[in-house]
């Protein structure tokens, strides 16, 4: 489900940190970090962002109407993005079905 980082010299703790938030702190946070300059143009936070915003999206799409019904989908999807949080903080790139795809074929990651 994830893969090693090809180059990890480059990817300092402010970036496994800032990651990790983004994946935890959907949609909110990878919303944020589009606005940092500094922090959008590196390579490890701009992969692993695009997934996390778009992760956040579908979470809202789906949590909304189930959570209406039942809570545990939400929780579950939560859950899901704490581990690629987790993934991501120990210097690892996450791929996400479809999403990672999706993010890389748009040139987002």
């Amino acid at each position: 489900m994830s893969e090693k980082p090809k180059e990890d010299a480059g990817v300092s703790s402010d970036d496994k940190l800032v990651v990790l938030l983004a994946y935890v702190l959907t949609p909110l946070a990878p919303i944020v970090i589009l606005l940092m300059e500094d922090k959008k143009s590196r390579p490890f936070i701009r992969a692993h962002n695009a997934q996390a915003l778009i992760w956040g999206i579908v979470v809202l799409i789906v949590s909304v109407p189930s959570s209406i019904c039942l809570f545990i989908p939400t929780v579950l999807m939560w859950g899901a993005g704490v581990y690629w949080g987790f993934k991501a903080y120990q210097g690892e790139y996450v791929n996400i079905p479809v999403i990672t795809d999706f993010a890389k074929k748009q040139g987002w990651a």
